[in-house]
């Protein structure tokens, strides 16, 4: 995993590009006489974060800015003890920023600002982390995915749609020819990523953090790994 820093001495940087052209999404509005069309997207923007931990003197990030069209990968970049993984930890909303924002900012094809930002919420961003095996639970692939998911027969829909997100996300991460019943302490590092990656694929996050996703993995995961943000699934 990345390591925290004590003190920032030069800041980590964010650099991103688009793998396919980034999505409009359309709105209509008719009238008597005429209809228009407006074109719109989503940008990830951090605005002049800055983070101290509690009880402490020094900050461990300075006023960063950042911001990352939807559709598009990110790397976060920076010498051992720039702040990397605190970062990380904001933006998984594992911690709160000392000032600043983290939101999500829609935009029409004039790079116009869209009515207000909404904040960015832990519940809108899934993370797989350098060693997601410390992190499983249950005994099972099977248990380990739908762990926490509904129980109530009201949510029986909700479970319908998880299903079908669930075996996309096997498709995707190349995990169909292992048994649900294995033990997820059992299988290769490489296959334990895949896993984490597809538990969080399941619940279809706004933003996907991944911590040093394609350490010591072969090119097939790698480009597996990139497919997703063209599927629109990664910021």
């Amino acid at each position: 995993m990345l390591a925290a820093a004590a003190a920032v001495a030069a800041p980590p940087t964010a650099s991103y590009y688009s793998p396919v052209k980034p999505s409009r999404r359309w709105r209509v509005s008719w009238s008597c006489r005429a209809a228009t069309v407006e074109a719109w997207y989503s940008q990830l923007e951090v605005r002049k974060v800055t983070y101290r931990p509690p009880g402490t003197e020094h900050n461990l990030l300075n006023e960063i800015n950042l911001s990352l069209r939807e559709k598009s990968f990110g790397l976060i970049f920076g010498r051992s003890g720039s702040g990397k993984t605190t970062l990380l930890q904001l933006l998984a909303g594992l911690s709160e920023p000392t000032s600043g924002s983290i939101c999500i900012q829609k935009y029409d094809d004039s790079g116009n600002p869209i009515g207000l930002s909404e904040m960015l919420t832990s519940q809108r961003v899934g993370i797989v982390f350098q060693f997601p095996e410390r992190y499983f639970l249950a005994d099972t692939v099977l248990e380990e995915v739908t762990f926490g998911w509904p129980r109530q027969k009201a949510d029986l829909l909700f479970k319908e749609q998880l299903a079908k997100n669930l075996q996309n996300a096997l498709n995707l991460v190349g995990l169909t020819t292992i048994s649900l019943d294995e033990d997820p302490q059992s299988l290769s590092g490489g296959f334990k990523r895949r896993l984490a990656l597809a538990i969080q694929l399941v619940q279809t996050p706004d933003l996907l953090l991944l911590d040093e996703p394609l350490a010591g993995l072969g090119s097939d995961y790698i480009n597996q790994t990139k497919s997703i943000g063209r599927l629109g699934l990664m910021l």
